[in-house]
């Protein structure tokens, strides 16, 4: 297995790029780029040279730029929507994968969502009062209709109409994933590049009205069997799984490692079920995390684990010292596999 850092749009610097050196990690994950990173985003396609250069700047400090994670949303809001855009914009995606194939990059982790990412609180829910985030049904914020012009709780359409996208069910949502995979997978098989789906956090059925899809392990299996490739496969944030009550983590692990679905790991711990769960240190959730190392590496995962976010520390550096805490325990752990 190999140690990896996530780094969120703008974060890909010379001074990230060295810490992650010297932690020990020998691959990157850019995740959520925009502007920051791409500034041919408003095209609606990476280009090559864009790719390209930051894989270069990547490989210049002696490291693997192995995966970009989340598609800019204004690129496939139309996808995601069904809209009169759609083709268009996967015509675009496809673009992107092909360039990216181009350039070398050989994942794409995305998730397929309307709500994206939401709901989540901030609080003192680690060891020893350390900042964390965590999604607590009595604190989360009323679950408003999505606005027309948003996705993934970005404006991407500042001239759309007053009102809502209103409900959207489980049936509308896995025919619109069906079109997605059915358009993309195939190209990204021809570029040699995977696609990784990142399960729904908060694994909540329903957010906003709008249903989620990847909110149990088994909903990766109907995933898999849409379009069965290679360039299928999964983006297993670990965490995200430990969330779904009466789920047993590393059996989910091991059927979907030894079938080499797992592109790359999010490799962090929780405490708590939805709806009512907290991040914590990595050594301190419901999840043991050896045993978790153990699982990948008895079914043959030889990828890249990244910590993806960890809790914040109180120190001047708060955000990298708690990803170094979260390196060396997974750094420590896969050395200790290697030896027994």
């Amino acid at each position: 297995m190999k140690l990896g850092m996530g780094f969120y749009a703008g974060m890909v610097t010379d001074q990230n790029l060295t810490f992650a050196k010297q932690m020990g990690a020998t691959h990157i994950v850019a995740h959520l780029p925009g502007e920051e990173t791409f500034p041919s985003d408003p095209s609606g396609v990476w280009s090559y040279e864009d790719l390209r250069q930051l894989k270069a700047f990547v490989d210049s400090h002696g490291l693997t730029l192995e995966a970009i994670e989340n598609f800019n949303p204004a690129h496939w809001d139309q996808v995601l929507l069904d809209g009169p855009e759609r083709d268009r914009q996967m015509e675009n995606l496809k673009r992107t994968i092909r360039n990216m194939g181009k350039a070398g990059i050989p994942i794409m982790g995305y998730c397929f969502s309307l709500a994206g990412v939401w709901g989540r609180v901030n609080g003192p829910f680690a060891r020893g009062g350390a900042t964390s985030v965590g999604y607590l049904e009595a604190e989360a914020p009323e679950q408003t209709e999505i606005p027309l012009g948003e996705v993934w709780g970005q404006r991407v359409n500042d001239d759309a109409e007053e009102g809502s996208i209103g409900r959207v069910t489980a049936e509308e949502m896995w025919a619109r994933f069906a079109y997605f995979l059915e358009e993309l997978v195939p190209a990204a098989e021809e570029a040699g590049v995977r696609l990784a789906a990142h399960p729904d956090d908060p694994p909540l059925p329903e957010l906003r009205s709008t249903a989620r899809l990847i909110i149990h392990p088994d909903a990766y299996d109907k995933m898999l069997s849409l379009v069965p490739s290679t360039a299928n496969g999964i983006e297993f944030c670990q965490g995200t799984i430990s969330e779904v009550p009466d789920v047993d983590v590393t059996e989910a692990i091991r059927r979907f490692g030894s079938g080499g679905h797992i592109c790359y790991v999010h490799f962090r711990n929780v405490r708590g079920k939805i709806p009512n769960y907290r991040e914590v240190f990595i050594d301190e959730g419901d999840v043991d995390m050896l045993d978790a190392l153990k699982a990948y590496r008895d079914s043959g995962y030889d990828g890249v684990m990244i910590p993806d976010h960890t809790p914040a520390t109180a120190c001047d550096a708060p955000w990298h010292a708690g990803m170094a805490y979260a390196l060396g325990y997974i750094r420590a752990g896969i050395q200790s596999l290697e030896r027994w």
